[in-house]
This record gives structure tokens, C-alpha cells and sequence, in this order.
């Protein structure tokens, strides 16, 4: 039984701006089922962030202990040129003004 369309984030109208902006094609059972997905999972993030937390507890916190003796330092990140980038390229299909070219992936239907 579909919700009260009232106390729902996304409201039927909000949803079909939502399609038209993504440019999406949907028949109107897909559209209500995918509207009724997306209000489910806002619902469960709210009743995750109804859970009282202790202040205390770093956001960062996890049941694994990481010391730096069991994990290795965060590497620097830097860029560094690819010593043959013409060597990668000749393993591609196709490339154009060094631009690798990628098939379209056809659309299937939900």
C-alpha cells in the first residue's frame, strides 16, 4: 500500500523532475516502485540518525584497532608520468589523437 504522498520526501512531482533532469524513460509502475525505493532508504537513514550516539565516540571508530606497528603510513599522493604512455595505447582497440575510444554501452530496459 503505497504511502501518503503528502509525508513523503519525494513527492510524485519532485520524482518526475528528478527523471526529467537525469533524462530517464520510465513506465509509470517503474517510476512509482523506484520513487517508493528511494523514500524506503531516506526512511532508513532517519532512523539511523534517531539512534543516540556517545558524543565521545571518534566518527572515525571501529572495532578493528589500526595502530601505526599494523598499518603501513598513507602514501603520498603524487602524480608521476607513465614511463611509455604509447606502449598502453597500442593495446587499445581504438584511439584517437591519443584518446582511447570506448564502444557504447547499449541501454537495456529495467
Amino acid at each position: 500500500m503505497p504511502a501518503d504522498s503528502q509525508t513523503e520526501p519525494i513527492t510524485p512531482e519532485i520524482f518526475a523532475r528528478l527523471v526529467d533532469l537525469a533524462a530517464l524513460q520510465l513506465a509509470p509502475q517503474e517510476a512509482e516502485y523506484i520513487r517508493q525505493q528511494l523514500n524506503n532508504q531516506l526512511k532508513a537513514v532517519r532512523e539511523l540518525e534517531a539512534i543516540p550516539l556517545d558524543t565521545q565516540i571518534s566518527v572515525t571508530s571501529h572495532g578493528v584497532p589500526y595502530t601505526p606497528q599494523s598499518t603501513p603510513p598513507i602514501r603520498p599522493d603524487e602524480w608521476t608520468p607513465c614511463p611509455d604512455p604509447q606502449a598502453i595505447l597500442a593495446q587499445a582497440p581504438e584511439v584517437d589523437e591519443g584518446y582511447l575510444i570506448v564502444p557504447e554501452i547499449p541501454h537495456t530496459d529495467l
